[in-house]
């Protein structure tokens, strides 16, 4: 079709070891594009859920998917899919991670569990000692999973900011060590070995239509300090996505205000778009720059990519050009 979004919401995009870009969509299942076709896999041939949030290859070329409906191991020709049945932690599936080691880690709505040969270990993770609004009900959803160049491995969380697991113990790091807000929902980190976090406002869950505004944002750590940042859309908002590319520049989704991309220097703010429709909220949910260099936007709203200074719309039949 070719004026038909790849999906309402993409909320995750990959590219394998064979070139294939992956989007994860929140109703329509995952879609691969090969470079000419377009394929669409749902529960229908096999996958958990037809959300799809995270994907992550393992060395034997398996995509591994998290859904909202358990984890799915696609093997190039069928699903197999995993539950709470299983050993899974919690059947929704936020985030994949697979070190070195070939462990698959694995962030859900119920906390963190780990996969390996087979079998599913839990993982448990304390909680700082942190008084949680009585409307956040996300406080167990563990949103992002990440391992730095020493081996750390670090945690999102919503709720109770960000844990670092160095083999041995965890560290948190919240509000009080000077995070903007303690709903962690994206961790980079970049060449020079800072850590970087997408915070969200904890109030946008407020029963209260009128005190649903607060402290959110991007921060930087270096070990030692946090920075935050003044910028519009980077301070007392939501950051849902930061990714760093290949030359080691950071793009930074700033919800209602564009995307950001920082050099190491400075911010420059793309926000011109040929579908104001689509994107007047800048929902911006995942950023990955393809082996052949190019800049692509999963939004609320559908699938988009940079040309030259412009944010362009790419529709099922935009792909097949």
């Amino acid at each position: 079709d070719t004026d038909k979004q790849i999906g309402e919401f993409v909320v995750e995009i990959f590219e394998d070891s064979k070139g294939n870009l992956w989007f994860g969509t929140m109703a329509y299942g995952a879609a691969r594009f090969d470079g000419k076709t377009l394929n669409y896999f749902t529960t229908e041939d096999g996958l958990g859920s037809n959300t799809v949030a995270s994907f992550a290859e393992d060395k034997d070329g398996n995509i591994w998917l998290g859904t909202h409906n358990g984890l799915s191991k696609f093997d190039g020709k069928s699903f197999t899919t995993y539950t709470k049945e299983d050993g899974l932690c919690h059947f929704r599936v936020s985030n994949l991670f697979i070190d070195d080691a070939g462990m698959i880690w694995i962030g859900t709505w119920g906390g963190v569990c780990q996969f390996y040969n087979g079998i599913f270990f839990d993982f448990p993770l304390p909680n700082p000692e942190i008084e949680i609004p009585y409307y956040l009900a996300t406080q167990d959803w563990v949103t992002e999973i990440m391992q730095d160049k020493e081996g750390n491995m670090w945690f999102g969380r919503s709720g109770y900011g960000a844990s670092k697991y160095d083999g041995k113990s965890l560290t948190h790091y919240t509000k009080k060590d000077g995070l903007p807000s303690n709903c962690v929902q994206e961790i980079v980190e970049d060449n020079q070995g800072n850590i970087w976090f997408g915070t969200r406002v904890a109030e946008r869950d407020h029963p209260d239509e009128d005190k649903r505004t607060g402290e959110g944002g991007l921060s930087k750590f270096d070990g030692k300090t946090f920075t935050n940042f003044d910028l519009i859309g980077l301070n007392q908002n939501d950051i849902y996505s930061i990714y760093k590319d290949q030359s080691g520049i950071l793009w930074i989704g700033a919800i209602g205000t564009g995307i950001y991309q920082y050099d190491g220097n400075s911010f420059n703010l793309f926000k011109e778009t040929d579908r104001m429709d689509l994107t007047q909220r800048f929902g911006v949910q995942s950023v990955l720059q393809d082996s052949k260099g190019q800049i692509w936007f999963g939004f609320s709203g559908g699938l988009f990519r940079l040309q030259n200074s412009s944010i362009l719309n790419v529709t099922q039949g935009d792909l097949m050009k």
